[in-house]
């Protein structure tokens, strides 16, 4: 074999190898883990303090969800800008530079797209979804966009110490009734062995297309719907290092009471 023919049979190799490699390590970059600040059935029973900033949030995901310092209304983590819906209903872009008591999110990459065709209530709605993310133990995010006959979102107001469960403040809800609306459902679905660390099943919040509407999702009726589905296959959580939690009882957690205060009433 000639000496030039040898050289371009190498490179071709070389090049092929490091195409592979290229392509490999590109699909390995692509991170799909759910990040948490805080547990969630602690957050539910009463540790509204914040101690996670948003700036360092910021590092793990641009699509979430959570809640303000003391509880002061709902917040939204969407294409890495933060919003809070206040219990008046106003809902504004916030700054990164506060913390929170407790928030999820993630880098979204949707992998798959699903088109209704028709329109849903929230109980067809989570049947759908159940159709189509079909393992049960798996771990979805969610991204809902178009137009809504009718969303209802609620909002906590702001609380002080000393604090009591989301369970025991449900007459301080505020809630808020949208109809023929656009916007964007930013949630999870969160398998239940994962439940008490996270909010087990669906989980959203609500941000109209001109981010002056939000809040938490506790009714949809949905018109023209895309739904964008990825699956997260691991999830890290950054546990409080404050007083309250440290001493915080665990065995206090009420699946019940989470589920209640999910739905927006017992």
């Amino acid at each position: 074999m000639k000496t030039s023919t040898k050289i371009i049979i190498h490179a071709c190799i070389a090049m092929f190898l490091i195409g592979g490699s290229t392509g490999a390590f590109a699909q390995q970059t692509i991170n799909r883990n759910l990040f948490s600040a805080g547990h969630a059935g602690a957050f539910v029973d009463g540790l509204f303090d914040s101690y996670y900033p948003y700036k360092q949030l910021e590092k793990h995901g641009d699509f979430g969800l959570g809640a303000p310092d003391k509880l002061d209304g709902e917040l939204m983590i969407f294409k890495g800008k933060f919003y809070q819906t206040e219990a008046t209903g106003l809902t504004r872009q916030m700054p990164d530079t506060g913390k929170t008591p407790y928030a999820i999110t993630c880098f979204f990459h949707a992998d798959k797209v699903f088109r209704p065709h028709r329109a849903l209530n929230k109980a067809e709605l989570f049947k759908y979804l159940d159709s189509v993310l079909n393992n049960q133990n798996g771990l979805y995010a969610i991204h809902i966009t178009g137009t809504f006959k009718m969303i209802r979102t609620r909002a906590f107001p702001p609380v002080s110490k000393p604090y009591v469960p989301l369970a025991a403040m449900m007459d301080k809800q505020r809630f808020f009734t949208f109809e023929n609306i656009k916007g964007d459902m930013i949630g999870f679905k969160t398998p239940e062995f994962m439940a008490g660390s996270f909010i087990s099943g669906y989980h959203f919040h609500f941000l109209s297309d001109n981010k002056d509407k939000g809040g938490h999702v506790v009714d949809v009726v949905t018109a023209d719907i895309a739904i964008e589905v990825e699956t997260l296959t691991s999830f890290t959580m950054d546990l409080p290092q404050t007083a309250d939690f440290k001493n915080y009882n665990f065995k206090k957690i009420n699946a019940a009471d989470i589920k209640a205060v999910e739905n927006g009433k017992k």
